[in-house]
């Protein structure tokens, strides 16, 4: 043993040495302090371990800040500050430490002098209650504090994540982000947007529990940056917004739904239709539309009653989307008129579904209530998106002119717009 180690294990002070803010030198007064079972306990781990959680940006700060001090030549110390400190048997302390860069066998090194300031007793009192404090707000948080590093790794987690992702702290320290996203495309999109803007706000995404289950969240975070200024991780909260959620989708969905046939109601699918001829026209894609108007159905209405009208286009409605694909939209532009976007869709296959669903309302067979037999029939207008038409409008407004052509040919039938500038119509 040197004389200077010799002479700082004398030392009633507790003395560390770091490297890169790994510990290589412990005195007994530190190991005391600390409560670790011996100097040598020590070495191999991190000064930021004991580091209180508010106080760990603190405290990297400083220690960059000293050996910045020390590359230019400087090696002024950092000022005496008081600390919150763990001790490996958990215990909490207030420690007053003063720190400086040093060089040790040709490397460059921190020293840390640290002085126990928990031995008052009203100190320590308050000490106690503000960790207890602390504690209390930090379990009975309803959002999940996180700390990510700067590759996504996640370094802490608060206890909030047992009651939003059914995981314990442990469980998800260590691992990245990305691996409780069930869809990459969210993670990215708030990577991106902490890139561009460095923090977020309410930032919508969803999340996979324990258990399986997706569950939506609403992030906010801010980026971290080192002494240098380089990204290094993001801190933040989430919370779940399930519930949420699912409200604002159910009154979304009430807000775009025909409450009696489940169909888009008028309002929404003409913004659907408005944003299709947008697309369609940009592109140079195919679209048509398809005006279905059910024959006499006044007649079922003041026969049976309107419930039983009702009943008839419920029915109809199912029997409609039967013939669809997944990209076609039915919507109830009122009473028993409906409407049909077929996107990407020629002439003549959107005749061949129009023909389908004249042969199914065709074949439909109704009953009342009371078992009365009865059926009906609908007449259907089609047309097809032309160079000429300059607004969604036109388009509506031919489809609309061909159904009533229908009307006039005796019903049950669908009639086709041929023309480009003129009007005019063909009856099938």
């Amino acid at each position: 043993m040197t004389d200077l180690t010799q002479l700082l294990h004398a030392l009633p002070g507790a003395v560390l040495l770091s490297r890169n803010d790994v510990i290589v030198y412990a005195n007994h007064a530190s190991a005391a302090l600390l409560e670790a079972a011996s100097p040598q306990a020590l070495l191999g781990h991190t000064t930021n371990e004991f580091v209180h959680p508010l106080d760990k940006q603190r405290s990297s700060e400083r220690i960059h800040r000293v050996s910045e001090s020390a590359d230019a030549g400087a090696g002024t110390p950092n000022k005496p500050s008081e600390f919150r400190i763990h001790t490996c048997r958990g215990n909490l302390r207030m420690v007053l430490i003063s720190s400086v860069a040093v060089e040790v066998d040709g490397a460059p090194a921190v020293l840390m002098c640290g002085m126990d300031m928990t031995h008052q007793s009203e100190i320590q009192e308050q000490l106690r209650e503000s960790e207890q404090n602390f504690r209390r707000l930090f379990e009975s948080m309803q959002d999940v504090y996180y700390r990510t590093d700067a590759q996504g790794v996640v370094q802490h987690v608060g206890p909030g994540v047992r009651r939003v992702l059914g995981y314990e702290p442990h469980e998800i320290e260590g691992h990245t982000a990305e691996a409780y996203y069930p869809q990459s495309s969210d993670r990215d999109a708030f990577k991106a947007a902490i890139a561009t803007h460095g923090e977020v706000a309410d930032f919508s995404g969803q999340m996979v529990r324990k258990d399986g289950r997706v569950i939506d969240i609403s992030i906010s975070s801010h980026a971290l940056f080192d002494h240098n200024g380089e990204f290094a991780g993001i801190e933040g909260i989430y919370r779940d917004v399930t519930q949420r959620k699912n409200l604002e989708r159910e009154l979304q969905r009430l807000a775009t739904t025909d409450m009696l046939t489940g169909m888009t109601n008028r309002r929404a699918f003409l913004d659907l239709a408005e944003r299709t001829y947008a697309q369609s026209r940009r592109k140079g894609t195919a679209m048509c539309l398809l005006m279905l108007d059910l024959d006499h159905f006044k007649s079922v209405n003041d026969r049976f009653g309107h419930l039983e009208g009702d009943r008839v286009l419920v029915a109809f409605t199912q029997a409609v989307r039967a013939q669809l694909r997944g990209s076609d939209t039915v919507g109830r532009l009122g009473g028993e008129e409906f409407c049909v976007l077929l996107p990407q869709t020629d002439t003549a296959s959107a005749a061949e579904v129009a023909t389908r669903i004249l042969a199914g309302t065709r074949a439909m067979r109704l009953e009342t209530v009371a078992g009365e037999a009865f059926s009906i029939t609908v007449s259907a207008g089609l047309a097809t998106l032309l160079a000429s038409d300059k607004s969604l409008h036109r388009l509506l407004d031919r489809a609309d002119q061909s159904l009533y052509s229908a009307k006039r040919s005796g019903r049950d039938r669908l009639a086709i717009d041929v023309s480009t500038d003129d009007p005019g119509a063909l009856t099938l």
